[in-house]
């Protein structure tokens, strides 16, 4: 019953893209709504999906699709929904959705300009996007759900490279040949799972627990297909392509990468992983608890060094998905239900974090911390004000989203799974503590450099004084926008007709709040109700631990 769900979410917007390429002209006037309408499908699909699912069964699969796809090889079409993965899929259908409509409703502004340059390329490309996110979390076959996964390689490096800033290409070809050659990798432990098992059904062999497989062949295929997970995940130390990615990729493209991409990757170890490779996933636990804890510190470090906005937020995702990572390595329904709440919290508020990085640079024309001058709750109150609220959610305090997964990831590691070492992950729990501390540093120096102090005026020189027209920003005079200007060479300079301030000092813009609003409201409600989303992860949770209970 309701088996059609899934599929017309996989539908509505693959055959949206097939219509661009076989009738381009005859949607071209109506491209800045076309994506919205179909997008908007999709999500009211998801609503429904959300709707009708039966949340007292959250541990079954629900709404299945099971035919066969390639019979001479025994693969099968198989699509599914389950606590696990309904969260995800109703948070890929909403930030698509948010994504369309801050491209759509900007309309001349720059934040709308990517519909300008090859529309109907994005459209498809995001459309193609939204197909393959949604299908990795729908797909309950082994070959199925590694299609999925890939399909998402191809538009994700067109759209960094194609609407990407000064950097794109080098950054997209260091995108695809990382996540390729790591899911190589993933392909080969699960070819070594269908040699073992004689099945790629997701359903069957988490049913099966490990059996008729070696210890060895277990640890084995673990690691392949735990590499391939990692590297989109990202795992330190395979996370280097991730800020690069971030920094040069359109806004739409750092919240698509951040909210869903990297949920693929964790979402494959509680999908995959885990149950079908229990013991596997024991005898691994504890390096991917120690990969997890560095990854927290280092994320964290590296986020204290930077002076880009957006390529601090990349590397925030890197500590947050430790703690992801962590939760999963404890082995324990605490543990995992944490890192599955992690991830949607990251989700939401990462994702509204690029939102306003990309507006922070549309007004100031960088990214570059010290340039922006500061101030910003004092000329731009609105926008300020939201970014250090979703600042304070990303540093995890109580009472909003962030808090909660990184809380019980670390609960978890306090008592972790029977067999697993204690002493190393109360360690590991201490070092994760420290990192909390530490991201709460990174954000509040963040917030200090931008948001807070007197605001000051970066003024452009370049047509003033030919001399200058070589300097970078970061050499340019700084005034503030209150100090006296007489007297003074940087007067001088101030008060020539063409070094007017050229920021945009509109606060937030209607396309802006339409988008950031549910990202906001959704922060606040798991925040203050975490019980929302555990009550559907912990069933899941302690049947997907029956592997290793």
């Amino acid at each position: 019953m309701m088996g059609w769900l899934p599929v017309a979410m996989l539908a509505v917007p693959l055959f949206g893209a097939l219509a661009l390429v076989i009738s381009p002209q005859a949607l071209r006037p109506a491209l800045r709504a076309y994506g919205l309408i179909l997008s908007g499908i999709t999500l009211a699909l998801a609503a429904l999906l959300l709707a009708t699912f039966d949340y007292a069964r959250p541990a079954q699969m629900q709404f299945e699709v099971d035919f066969p796809w390639i019979p001479g090889l025994g693969l099968r079409f198989h699509l599914g929904v389950d606590g696990i993965s309904l969260p995800l899929i109703a948070l890929t259908a909403l930030l698509t959705f948010l994504c369309f409509g801050y491209l759509s409703w900007a309309g001349g502004r720059a934040s709308g300009q990517l519909m300008t340059a090859r529309p109907r390329a994005l459209v498809f490309t995001l459309l193609v996007l939204e197909v393959g996110m949604i299908g990795t979390f729908l797909a309950l076959d082994l070959l199925l759900f590694f299609v999925f996964f890939e399909i998402v390689l191809v538009p994700m490096y067109f759209l960094i490279g194609i609407w990407g800033g000064e950097g794109r290409r080098a950054a997209s070809i260091k995108f695809i040949l990382y996540t390729l050659l790591g899911s190589v990798v993933m392909l080969l432990g699960l070819l070594l799972v269908w040699a073992q098992t004689g099945t790629l059904d997701v359903e069957a062999l988490s049913a099966a627990h490990g059996s008729g497989m070696a210890r060895s062949i277990q640890i084995l295929a673990f690691v392949a297909i735990g590499v391939g997970l990692a590297v989109k995940t990202p795992m330190w130390p395979l996370h280097t392509w991730l800020p690069d990615a971030h920094t040069e990729a359109p806004t739409v493209g750092s919240v698509l990468l951040a909210g869903v991409l990297l949920k693929m990757g964790t979402y494959g170890f509680a999908r995959i992983a885990i149950p079908i490779l229990p013991e596997g996933a024991a005898a691994v636990a504890p390096w991917l608890g120690a990969f997890a804890v560095v990854g927290i510190v280092y994320g964290a470090l590296a986020c204290l060094a930077q002076r880009d906005l957006k390529r601090m937020i990349a590397y925030s995702s890197v500590g947050h998905m430790g703690f992801v990572l962590l939760g999963f390595a404890t082995l324990t329904p605490t543990g995992i239900n944490g890192a599955l709440f992690a991830n949607i919290a990251h989700g939401l508020i990462t994702g509204l974090l690029f939102f306003l990085a990309g507006a922070v640079k549309e007004r100031y024309h960088t990214a570059d911390m010290p340039s922006l001058g500061g101030g910003m709750l004092a000329t731009l109150p609105r926008l300020g004000s939201v970014l250090t609220f979703a600042s304070i959610a990303s540093l995890g305090l109580p009472g909003l989203a962030g808090f909660w997964g990184e809380m019980l990831a670390l609960l978890g590691a306090f008592q972790p799974a029977n067999g697993l070492p204690r002493g190393l992950f109360l360690t590991y729990m201490v070092i994760g503590g420290l990192g909390a501390v530490l991201t709460a540093a990174y954000f509040l120096v963040m917030l200090s450099r931008v948001t807070h102090g007197r605001p000051l005026r970066v003024t452009p020189v370049e047509a003033v004084d030919d001399r200058l027209v070589h300097e970078t920003p970061d050499e340019r005079p700084v005034v503030p926008l209150d100090s006296p200007q007489e007297g003074t060479a940087t007067a001088t300079l101030t008060a020539a007709p063409d070094t007017r301030d050229t920021r945009d000092t509109d606060d937030i813009k209607c396309h802006e709040l339409l988008a950031w609003t549910p990202l906001v409201a959704l922060i606040l409600l798991f925040g203050l109700w975490p019980g929302l989303l555990l009550s559907l992860t912990t069933p899941a949770v302690q049947a997907l631990l029956g592997a290793v209970s």
